[in-house]
């Protein structure tokens, strides 16, 4: 037996027609950028955030990038990140020339820890960034009362979290702005690269809208220094016909999430993932901690099941932030533990049962 950690080609199969069709009415309009398709995408995925603006853009680390920097946070300002998450969350920070300041996860969710915000607020903190880390919504409610106490905007990273709910509003209507990737792998995933911004603010998303077509609003009339980064008309087209079926293909993601929180709960050797209160995950990844992760992995991979590290190095032991101890701090105990015991099973809305089942079964037997 295989089982794939996500069969991407199985999901594009299930609405093949679809899509096909899609892809065909965006080369017959020869109309192929900024047209009819990432309009209607906007309007639509909005309407589904419930949010007044959606705004595409190229990709999700733009969108973070994007986001600050039409915000005004650049160089001497700090952003409370969190210490584990995705690289694309530091880097936005980094782009603009801020400062990253990681704090902990609570160890049950792996999400940023709102006990231990404050703590890291300075008078040079202009914002909070938290992420929906493996579509497990945060928890806003102390996140945004503390923002609002110390006048700070809260900017969360969307890119795991499509569809999630948190106290019954979605992910991506519960800061000041939020940011989102398409990436194909998500649960809303175009073919290619792609993301966005959603918001209730006017200002914020005129803005965005300027600076992602070469700070331009008329063609050849530059008002600022801009960059290009549109969403394409080709993956609008896809994203809005996969919206239709984002939550139905969430809900079979929280039955597969169920049966391996049923049939691994008590296994000795492994750590379950914890859901907070009020939160409705989407799983986009089903993560477990476990010891000698490697070894564990080698003998599933034995049985024809594939699994997957989120993340094996976090991003203050990356290369890419080597000798920028100054601003970063180095002491991030929990960011290390989980990199070292994470592993990711497999998950994906066209995931049989039996599939999960035969995962627990084969993993059970290797950890007795």
């Amino acid at each position: 037996m295989q089982i794939p950690f996500l069969d991407l080609r199985a999901s594009y199969l299930e609405i093949k027609d679809k899509l096909d069709s899609a892809a065909l009415r965006v080369l017959d309009s020869g109309y192929w950028i900024m047209g009819s398709e990432v309009k209607g995408f906007e309007e639509e995925f909005a309407s589904y955030c419930g949010v007044k603006h959606c705004v595409g853009l190229a990709n999700g680390l733009e969108a973070i990038h994007l986001l600050l920097r039409v915000l005004g946070i650049g160089k001497g300002d700090e952003v409370i990140v969190p210490s584990n998450t995705y690289i694309a969350s530091w880097l936005g920070v980094t782009h603009v020339g801020a400062n990253i300041v990681p704090v902990e996860p609570i160890e049950g969710t792996h999400n940023l820890d709102p006990r231990l915000i404050e703590g890291a607020i300075t008078t040079r903190t202009k914002a909070i960034m938290p992420v929906h880390l493996y579509g497990q919504p945060a928890d806003m409610d102390p996140i945004n009362y503390i923002a609002r106490k110390h006048n700070l905007y809260v900017l969360d990273d969307c890119a795991q979290g499509h569809g999630g709910r948190y106290n019954g509003r979605l992910v991506g209507n519960l800061a000041d702005a939020s940011a989102f990737s398409f990436y194909p792998s998500k649960n809303l995933g175009a073919i290619g690269d792609a993301g966005a911004i959603t918001t209730n603010s006017d200002e914020i998303a005129e803005k965005i809208r300027v600076i992602r077509n070469y700070g331009s609003r008329v063609r050849y009339y530059n008002e600022v220094v801009g960059y290009n980064s549109r969403l394409d008309e080709m993956q609008a087209a896809f994203l809005r016909e996969k919206l239709k079926y984002l939550d139905e293909w969430n809900s079979r993601r929280s039955k597969l999430a169920k049966i391996y929180l049923t049939e691994l709960d008590g296994v000795t050797g492994i750590t379950l993932p914890e859901v907070i209160k009020d939160a409705e995950p989407v799983w986009h990844l089903f993560v477990i901690r476990i010891q000698a992760r490697d070894k564990i992995r080698e003998l599933l991979s034995e049985k024809g099941i594939q699994t997957i590290i989120h993340y094996p190095v976090p991003p203050h032991l990356s290369q890419a932030y080597k000798g920028q101890d100054s601003w970063v701090q180095k002491n991030l105990p929990i960011a290390a533990r989980l990199a070292e015991e994470v592993i990711s099973l497999p998950i994906g809305p066209q995931m049989k049962e039996e599939d999960v089942q035969f995962v627990c079964k084969t993993l059970i037997q290797i950890l007795q």
